[in-house]
């Protein structure tokens, strides 16, 4: 009962649109199907760190620390303002398609960009400490059902940006036009930039 009411509520997590979803698609509608499962491997390696540190009590040190806490914020704003001025250039340069780059070198760095964004977001950190205790059975080992959820959790989003990467590519004959591509990356630039700012703004 507690299981399937914790995948019910991931599954409304993964479909609110936020900083992931940007990231992702943003990666998707750059370099492929590749560079999206790649940013969503980052994205959820570091929702799995971030459930783990949860479990172990890590995450309750970063939220006692008002200065660590600042510092993150204001990391993760600046690495999403960054992504979201590389998107804009891009776009003003003429669009995706200018950036030539290695299969695997692409990856990867979509790959880090999924990761450094979730990792560098200590949003991430109050929601895995309010969100997966919710759903700890009374009288259950707390850390390893603290992991198994977090584990679940991972898996739930893997499967939802999974069919997103999946439907963007399906309409790679729309989205690939250089005019379209072009005005996907001053969306979502703008976006970025705008996700940005409100974290750096954000207080707890």
């Amino acid at each position: 009962m507690y299981l399937l009411a914790f995948i019910g509520a991931c599954v409304l997590v993964a479909m609110a649109p936020g900083v992931s979803t940007a990231v992702i698609l943003r990666q998707t509608l750059r370099s492929g199907r590749g560079s999206g499962m790649a940013a969503t491997l980052g994205n959820e390696t570091g929702i799995l760190l971030w459930g783990l540190a949860a479990a172990f009590g890590l995450s309750a040190l970063l939220l006692a620390s008002q200065l660590a806490y600042d510092a993150m914020r204001v990391t993760g704003a600046v690495v999403l303002v960054v992504m979201g001025a590389q998107a804009l250039w891009q776009a003003r340069k003429g669009g995706a398609a200018a950036v030539e780059v290695a299969p695997v070198d692409g990856r990867r760095r979509a790959y880090l960009a999924g990761l450094g964004t979730c990792v560098a977001n200590p949003k991430a950190a109050v929601f895995a400490m309010s969100f997966l205790p919710q759903f700890v059975p009374q009288g259950a080992d707390v850390p390893l059902t603290l992991v198994t959820l977090a584990v679940v959790w991972v898996l739930v989003d893997m499967l939802w940006y999974g069919l997103l990467v999946w439907a963007v590519t399906r309409a790679k004959d729309l989205l690939g036009r250089p005019a379209v591509k072009r005005r996907l990356e001053q969306v979502s630039g703008a976006v970025l930039v705008g996700l940005g700012v409100r974290l750096a703004l954000e207080g707890r």
